[in-house]
């Protein structure tokens, strides 16, 4: 195994091109995700390729490459973006003779240091051991009985099976105390369906603004930080809109493109309440390039929660950098469909309360529409 350094680490990034586009931008993101992470990024090394190589992912000449490169750096971690099969970092740690990591272990990494309640951690350890589970061989490198010899018979296999076999009641454990905590969110939302609370929840990509526009309504005090992830846990608080009353809004973690599939079965009890909000704030970087595909990757994940069909108001955020003013757009039915605000100046606040109140209202009404069926 390779070991952590206690200073910050020095890694050497790697991006191929595969075809998925916006090369400069995928590059740009893992820069702010090591970041987050608390290494330096000492040097990017780029290629491209029609496949992955199955064996190494970047091919023998890239990762001699990506070798030298690591040695002129005197970098001591090597971060890929991209998913890596478990053979793939093995091969690829004892060809570089470093630690290597791809994009998922990087994002688990970060929610790791991130998490602050009881539920985050819990949901960050699943994941983790879920990623881990193929992975455990890494550990007891040296017991494998591939090559025989004295010393080197038995022990590495009975190891290896009583790892998988605590790593298995661990996972068991901790979907039971998971399950227990989506059953209490069940019961308290079943408390606001009673009431007829409007359940407002706050989705947007990472880093697009939704702790700064939930502290403004709410004074909530959130952490906000120009940050990846800077928002693990949902927090909740009402919210006054006016003559209907309150609303409750959620801030939510941030999404990202490739967001590990393990993440989001983790999270599913974090991610349900999205799931079952009646309204969603689409919280979008109204200053970035790359909104556009920010937004799609927003959408597809929302998808695969089973969030695709929950009503979105779109709010184009930091207004104050992108230069445009503050308003609300209306669709073909006249209501508000997206509204352009700056959470840290305050302006548009106003607007976004304006159609929170229309929304309430609506369900108010729709409620109170008696039910016509015989």
């Amino acid at each position: 195994m390779f070991e952590r350094p206690r200073s910050g680490e020095r890694a050497v990034l790697v991006q191929l091109d595969l075809d998925q586009g916006m090369l400069a931008d995928r590059i740009e993101e893992l820069r702010l995700l090591v970041g987050s992470a608390g290494a330096s990024v000492e040097a990017v090394v780029t290629g491209r390729r029609s496949r992955p190589d199955p064996a190494l992912f970047a091919g023998r000449g890239k990762v001699d490459e990506i070798a030298m490169t690591l040695k002129a750096h005197e970098g001591d971690l090597v971060v890929f973006n991209h998913a890596l099969s478990p053979g793939q970092q093995r091969n690829l740690e004892r060809e570089l003779q470093c630690r290597v990591i791809d994009r998922t272990a990087l994002i688990l990494d970060i929610f790791a240091q991130r998490a602050r309640s009881h539920e985050g951690k819990l949901q960050v350890e699943l994941a983790q051991l879920d990623h881990l589970s193929t992975r455990l061989v890494r550990g007891w490198a040296h017991l494998e009985r591939q090559k025989g010899g004295i010393g080197l018979r038995g022990p590495g296999e009975k190891q290896l099976e009583t790892d998988r076999r605590l790593l298995g009641a661990r996972v068991k454990a901790l979907k039971t105390r998971l399950a227990k905590i989506e059953k209490q969110r069940r019961v308290q939302r079943r408390g606001r369906d009673r009431r007829e609370v409007l359940t407002v929840s706050l989705v947007g990509y990472t880093n697009a603004g939704k702790s700064t526009l939930f502290n403004a309504l709410t004074k909530a005090g959130s952490y906000a930080a120009d940050q990846l992830f800077a928002t693990l846990d949902t927090t909740s608080r009402r919210l006054y809109v006016g003559p209907v009353g309150t609303v409750v809004l959620s801030d939510t973690v941030g999404f990202i493109r490739d967001l590990p599939h393990a993440l989001v079965a983790a999270f599913h009890a974090t991610l349900e309440e999205t799931a079952n909000a009646d309204l969603l704030l689409h919280v979008v970087d109204s200053a970035s390039e790359e909104r556009e595909a920010q937004i799609d990757a927003v959408n597809e994940v929302l998808r695969e929660i089973g969030a695709g069909d929950v009503p979105q108001i779109m709010v184009y955020n930091k207004i104050d950098l992108s230069g445009a003013p503050a308003a609300a757009n209306r669709d073909e039915c006249g209501t508000i469909s997206g509204v352009f605000l700056s959470a840290t100046s305050g302006e548009g606040l106003s607007l976004l309360r304006d159609a929170l109140a229309e929304t309430a209202q609506r369900v108010c009404v729709r409620n109170e529409v008696p039910d016509a069926t015989v």
